[in-house]
Formats: C-alpha cells, sequence, structure tokens
C-alpha cells in the first residue's frame, strides 16, 4: 500500500566510478498539513516528518516557516508541528460530532508533487475501512483525486470543516486510482489533543490477549451475535488479572460503548487514559456482567512483560500407556513439567498433546503435536475424562463443535500464546 511521502535525494553529478569520500546523504520529505490554531499550530502525518532534522512550513503565499516537532505518533501516523514565528494565523477545524455519510461530497487539500495547494473533490466512499498494520485508526475512503505530497492535509465537507486527514491511497502504479484514506476527524482530534498537550501519546493496557468471534464459536458458546472479544489469555499481574477478567470472558462494552470485534476493542482500550478506571461488560457463563478495570500504561507494561518473559525449551512428548485416544489424537494429563511450560494462569488443568492422525478433529482445527488443551466450552480440562464428557454432552444438546483454548508450542519454546479454536464433534 503505497504511502504519499516523497523522498528526493540530491546528488552532486560526479562520476559514479570514481572514488568519492563519504558524506551525508540529504533526503527531503514533501507533504501537507494544516493548521488548528491561530497560534500556529500544525497538524500532518508522522510519516512526512520521521527522522526530521529541519522542518520548514510553506505558506499558500510562499513564505517559509521554520517549524519544531510538538509530538508525533506513529500508530496513527498523526503529528503537530509549531511554528516558531509568532503570528495570527487562519486554521480550520475538526468536526467530531458529525460523522460522514458515505455518499457525502467531500474536498482534499494538499500539495501533490510539491506543486502547491490543489484542491480535489469526490465523495465518501466508504467509511470503517481498514488497512493492514494500523490497529488504531478506522479509515474514511474518498474517491477525491489524492497524490504523492498530499499526506497530512485536510479532507473537507462541503462546510469547510475537517472531517478527516489525508494519510494512505491504494495504489498499484503510485498514482492516484480513486482509492484514498484520511484518519476520522474524531481520532485525529484525540491524537493531536494529546500531542500537544504531552508530546506524546500514552495509551492504556488491559493485560489480556483477545481475538473476536466467528459463527462457530457463536454457536458453540449459544450465544446470538457476533459482535465483542473474547478473552484468550490474561496476563499475570496485569490490571485485567487485577480486576477478575479471565480467560474466555467476552467484552461487549467499554464504558458502555459496544464492542464489535478484536480490533474495535484494542482500539478502545488504547483510547483510555492511563491509570483512569473504566466499565467493562461481558459476558461470563452465559451471564452478563460489569467490571470496573484500572488500565495501565501500554508501552512500560508491555516492557516489563517482556522483559520477564523467559524461553522454555520444547520437548517432544513421549507416548506413554496412560494416553487416551479422543478427536483423532492421544492426549494426557498435566505432569509438573507441563504445567510449568504452559504457565498461563495459576490453574494447573490442562491435556498435553501427545500424537495426532492425519485427519482429525484436532489436526483441522490447527492443534500440533506438544500443545496444551486447556479449556473445553469454559470448563478446565484436568483429565481426559473431562474432555469426553464435555464432547458427550455438546452431542446430546444436538452441537457439532466445542470451543477449546489451546496453548501452542513450537518447535523451539512453549506457553507464549493461547487460542480458542472451534473443534469439530460431529
Amino acid at each position: 500500500m503505497p504511502g504519499f511521502d516523497d523522498f528526493e535525494e540530491e546528488q552532486n553529478g560526479e562520476d559514479e566510478e570514481s572514488p568519492r569520500p563519504e558524506r551525508n546523504r540529504e533526503g527531503r520529505s514533501l507533504g501537507s498539513g494544516f493548521f488548528i490554531t491561530s497560534d500556529g499550530y500544525v497538524v500532518t502525518n508522522h510519516h512526512v516528518i520521521e527522522n526530521a532534522r529541519e522542518v520548514v512550513v510553506v505558506l499558500d503565499n510562499g513564505d517559509e516557516l521554520e517549524a519544531e516537532i510538538v509530538g508525533s505518533d506513529q500508530d496513527t501516523d498523526l503529528a503537530v508541528l509549531k511554528v516558531k514565528r509568532s503570528g495570527s494565523y487562519p486554521h480550520v477545524n475538526f468536526i467530531t460530532n458529525n460523522k460522514p455519510r458515505v455518499g457525502d461530497w467531500v474536498v482534499a487539500v494538499g500539495n501533490p508533487f510539491g506543486l502547491g495547494g490543489t484542491a480535489t473533490a469526490g465523495i465518501v466512499s466508504a467509511d470503517g475501512r481498514t488497512l493492514d498494520g494500523v490497529t488504531y485508526n478506522d479509515f474514511i475512503q474518498v474517491d477525491a483525486s489524492i497524490n504523492r505530497g498530499n499526506s497530512g492535509g485536510p479532507t473537507f465537507n462541503l462546510n469547510g470543516e475537517v472531517i478527516g486527514v489525508n494519510t494512505a491511497i491504494f495504489s498499484e502504479t503510485g498514482g492516484s486510482v480513486g482509492i484514498g484514506f484520511a484518519i476520522q476527524a474524531s481520532m485525529a482530534q484525540k491524537i493531536t489533543d494529546a500531542l500537544i498537550k504531552d508530546g506524546k501519546v500514552t495509551r492504556g493496557w488491559l493485560g489480556v490477549e483477545i481475538q473476536s468471534l466467528n459463527p462457530r464459536v457463536v454457536e458453540a458458546y449459544g450465544l446470538t451475535t457476533e459482535k465483542g472479544a473474547v478473552v484468550s489469555r490474561v496476563t499475570d499481574g496485569g490490571p485485567a488479572a487485577a480486576s477478575g477478567i479471565k480467560r474466555e470472558d467476552i467484552i461487549i462494552a467499554v464504558n458502555d460503548e459496544e464492542v464489535t470485534d478484536q480490533r474495535d476493542l484494542t482500539r478502545k482500550v488504547g483510547s483510555l487514559l492511563a491509570g483512569s478506571r473504566n466499565s467493562f461488560k461481558l459476558i461470563r457463563n452465559g451471564q452478563e456482567q460489569t467490571i470496573w478495570v484500572t488500565v495501565a500504561e501500554r508501552d512500560a507494561a508491555i516492557n516489563t512483560a517482556l522483559d520477564a518473559d523467559g524461553e522454555l525449551e520444547f520437548v517432544q512428548p513421549q507416548e506413554m500407556d496412560s494416553d487416551v485416544s479422543v478427536l483423532g489424537g492421544t492426549v494426557r494429563a498435566f505432569g509438573a513439567e507441563e504445567t510449568e511450560r504452559f504457565a498461563y494462569t495459576d490453574e494447573e488443568a490442562g491435556l498435553l498433546v501427545v500424537t495426532l492422525g492425519d485427519d482429525g478433529a484436532l489436526v483441522e482445527a490447527g492443534v500440533r503435536v506438544g500443545d496444551a488443551l486447556l479449556t473445553a466450552n469454559g470448563t478446565d480440562l484436568a483429565t481426559p475424562a473431562d474432555l469426553q464428557r464435555i464432547i458427550s454432552e455438546a452431542e446430546s444438546a444436538g452441537k457439532e463443535d466445542i470451543v477449546m483454548l489451546v496453548g501452542f508450542c513450537n518447535r523451539q519454546f512453549c506457553g507464549e500464546r493461547a487460542l480458542l479454536l472451534p473443534v469439530k464433534i460431529k
């Protein structure tokens, strides 16, 4: 997915084959931006000013103003500059209380190819777009012509209000093909306010691994909707663990705002202030309840967790007489070694996958030898008999799947990841 940043390397024209002394290479980035306050704060994209040593803001009348970087946020690709020359500058405002509709007319303004201020018209062709590698943004898709150099420019509605910040295009050639993306004004306002206030964005951290629901999981759990995000792992010592959130809880709302899927929950938690207390509505064992969580600072918490995690060497399981056949494989209860290897929680329940056939239900679900079956339909698995009983109950209820929480091993170490998987029983 090409972006808009346009780097040009200047060369002195020496013969390529002649020896040259070492020298610094100068790179220049062209982009767009716009004033959001009368005293000179400017919004642009992170990728426009990334690694910049000097920033110059060129006004429409040709004036060149030195600017300093107030703050930048790579996760949302937003940055705020402040021109150094004092004065009163014409500025525009984000509109955050009136979301643009598909079909609304828009005008994109920017500096395509360094040609200077250019306005192009089009419509909102889609909203709520997601892009690979971008977690915290929902993008507005527009068909107004956008090209390299438009990054960081405003997208206006016909009332002259900013509904988005031009950020990316979809193009195999690098030129406009009528599919451009802008960061929604509500997100841009929130991020720029934080950058102006603190120079950085501090995101909330819940301390869970989550995944979206799918129809087979919904049917196995007996739910009525796919909206929500299910907890597959709770980090020891994290905010979720301290508040009482458990694995296989299905989070359906944060501060009374509906959660649609895994990405939506990640974005909502990331927008919470570190240290703030927030309500999480969830479904546990078929019943709704609300849990209050004081979220921590995301980056510091993650770094601490990474420093604390150790790698446990993978050991190929050896077959034993006590192994039990089930779902196209053989399993046995955790011993002391497995309990240490799969330290997802303080609970010691779990079954080790010892062997697998070529085409059984476990293989079809993505389970591998050495993995751990931790729960089935929300019940801890302490013995193979527990799994056999849950399968029998599900069959009696007319279910085609059960949901299993699987802890993964690879060929080097275990215990890094757990995932909820639907597993066929019929």
